[in-house]
C-alpha cells in the first residue's frame, strides 16, 4: 500500500465540499488502484486527506490523469495558500488498518528517530489495546522521507474515544506506550470530528 497525504488550510469550506463529492462521483472511477480516501477538516481550518492506493505507481498514474489535473486545478483555489503533499511508501496496518465505520479519526503527525521501532511497538502493542479499547477500529502509520510518519486512528465515536481514555493501563503496556512517546517526538495532533470517508470505486 502507499498513502499520500494531502494537507492544507482551507479558505472556502462549502467549494471544498462540492469538489471532493464531485471527485468521488466523476473522477473516482478512473483511479486505477485507488483503495479508499480518508479525509476531513479539523478545528483550526486544517483539512487532510490520506489517500490510500496500491502501490506509489497507481498514484503516479492517478495524478497524471487530465481529469484529475483538471479537478485539482478548481479545487486547489479552496485553500488558502500553499498545499502540501506528502508521500509514504511505507505503510503499516495495525488492528485491522482504517476503517469506513469509524465516526472519530485522529491524525497525529511528526518526526521520529526510529520508524522500524515504532512499527515494532504497534505490533507489540495490539492484542492489549484490541482489549483495553474496544472503540479503537484500527489505524495506520505511514512514513516518508528522513523520519517523517503520519498515524491514522479510527474510533467508533469520539465519546467512546474520549471515556476510554481514562482506563487503566497495565504497567507492560505502559512501557510500551512510553518509549513509542519517546519515538514519536513532538506530535501534531488533528481531530476530524466528521471524517469523509471514501471507499474504493467500485
Amino acid at each position: 500500500m502507499f498513502i499520500q497525504v494531502i494537507q492544507g488550510k482551507v479558505s472556502d469550506e462549502a467549494g471544498l465540499r462540492r469538489c471532493m463529492d464531485r471527485w468521488t462521483e466523476d473522477v473516482r472511477p478512473g483511479a486505477t488502484g485507488f483503495l479508499g480516501c480518508t479525509q476531513g477538516l479539523c478545528d483550526d481550518g486544517t483539512f487532510i486527506a490520506l489517500a490510500r492506493f496500491e502501490s506509489a505507481e497507481a498514484a503516479r498514474r492517478n495524478s497524471e490523469r487530465p481529469e484529475q489535473g483538471a479537478w485539482w486545478a478548481e479545487t486547489e483555489r479552496c485553500f488558502e495558500g500553499a498545499v502540501s503533499f506528502m508521500d509514504c511508501p511505507d505503510v503499516m496496518e495495525w488492528m485491522g488498518g482504517g476503517s469506513d465505520d469509524a465516526t472519530f479519526v485522529q491524525v497525529m503527525e511528526g518526526h521520529t528517530s526510529d520508524a522500524s521501532r515504532m512499527r515494532e511497538l504497534l505490533e507489540q502493542a495490539e492484542p492489549q489495546v484490541h482489549q483495553l479499547r474496544p472503540e479503537i477500529l484500527g489505524g495506520t502509520l505511514c512514513t516518508y522521507g528522513d523520519g517523517g510518519y503520519v498515524e491514522a486512528v479510527y474510533f467508533t465515536s469520539e465519546s467512546e474515544a474520549r471515556e476510554h481514555e481514562k482506563v487503566e493501563i497495565p504497567d507492560d503496556l505502559r512501557s510500551l506506550f512510553e518509549e513509542e512517546g519517546r519515538l514519536m517526538g513532538d506530535v501534531s495532533y488533528y481531530d476530524m470530528h466528521e471524517p469523509m470517508l471514501v471507499p474504493a470505486g467500485r
